[in-house]
């Protein structure tokens, strides 16, 4: 790939969707991370287009500090902002490695440190009382109660990312080795064990439930999450035999978690964090938990060992009479 091309230079935007495709297809990106690269790019392109920049010339380092300061200003988070640093820097480096542009703007780019925040835990009490309110319901309600005791029962024991539990489909799990096949970021898999409680709630979900949610009309386009086109079943099922999504599996969780007190997101994201925390308090090793969560560093496990500490601290000033 070169700079110019029949004569005249190639448009940013063109350029950046040729990005994109390298990310997914030799990087490995999920689509959730391609996503989040071609959201921050498209902002940094609109910023250079207002600036009458479109092409590789204009791109240089006093352009990339003005979008990250005009973010700044705006009061995006330093995660945010280190994030779109990251995109940027990632994008120009591309371009100078296919030759696309001469040097590369963004070497000297800096960005903020983002803060890092512990994550929301639920405590044992709060999480027993929880899935006890989820069994409950499950017996006197109908197949989507008894889905959402599974969903929750299985992010709880196995500490999936929503995205994963999502993109589940039948054959990944095994109910006698009480283990599931994900398909994490990067497309890595892992074999992941659950317990005995989740175990119980998947059973009853694929005898009692999914047969009636596969059993329920189709939508008008026919797209089906049965086994058609040699395609697996899904999992999870919401209305109109599709698979459930993201955005439903986030409602059912913020829905049962606002009611619990405590700080940070009441997401799916909360109950991974619940889970890890719990493995370590319950003496788990720190590398038996970075596999069973998928994380490619083990500095991102440990974020967990802090949660334990803070935990500790405060149950320290609690009790301790000399605290």
């Amino acid at each position: 790939m070169s700079a110019t091309a029949g004569g005249g230079r190639i448009p940013l935007a063109a350029l950046l969707e040729d990005f994109t495709v390298y990310l997914a297809a030799e990087r490995g990106f999920s689509p959730n991370t391609v996503r989040a690269y071609r959201t921050d790019l498209r902002g940094l392109l609109a910023f250079a287009a207002e600036r009458g920049v479109g092409d590789t010339d204009g791109l240089s380092l006093d352009l990339l500090r003005d979008w990250l300061w005009v973010a700044t200003q705006a009061g995006l988070s330093k995660a945010t902002i280190a994030r779109r640093s990251a995109s940027a820097r990632s994008f120009t480096a591309w371009l100078t490695r296919t030759g696309v542009s001469p040097l590369d703007p963004a070497v000297r780019l800096r960005s903020p440190k983002p803060g890092r925040t512990l994550p929301r835990v639920i405590n044992r009490a709060q999480m027993q009382a929880l899935l006890d309110h989820l069994e409950l319901r499950a017996r006197a309600g109908g197949p989507h109660e008894l889905r959402d005791q599974a969903i929750v029962e299985l992010l709880y024991a196995s500490g999936l990312r929503v995205s994963e539990l999502v993109g589940l489909d039948v054959p990944d799990v095994d109910l006698s080795q009480l283990t599931v096949r994900v398909t994490g970021k990067g497309s890595k898999e892992r074999v992941v064990p659950f317990g005995v409680p989740a175990q119980r709630a998947l059973i009853a979900y694929l005898k009692r439930a999914r047969p009636m949610l596969l059993a329920a009309p189709e939508e008008p386009s026919g797209n089906i999450a049965g086994s058609t086109a040699g395609r697996p079943a899904a999992l999870f099922l919401a209305t109109h035999r599709r698979r459930i999504g993201v955005r439903a599996v986030y409602r059912l969780v913020a829905g049962l978690l606002a009611e619990i007190p405590g700080n940070g997101p009441a997401g799916p994201h909360a109950l991974r964090h619940t889970a890890a925390t719990h493995l370590l308090d319950g003496g788990a090793d720190l590398r038996a938990v970075q596999e069973l969560l998928g994380h490619a560093s083990l500095g991102t496990t440990q974020i967990y060992t802090h949660v334990s500490a803070e935990r500790l601290r405060q149950s320290y000033q609690n009790a301790h009479p000399r605290a």
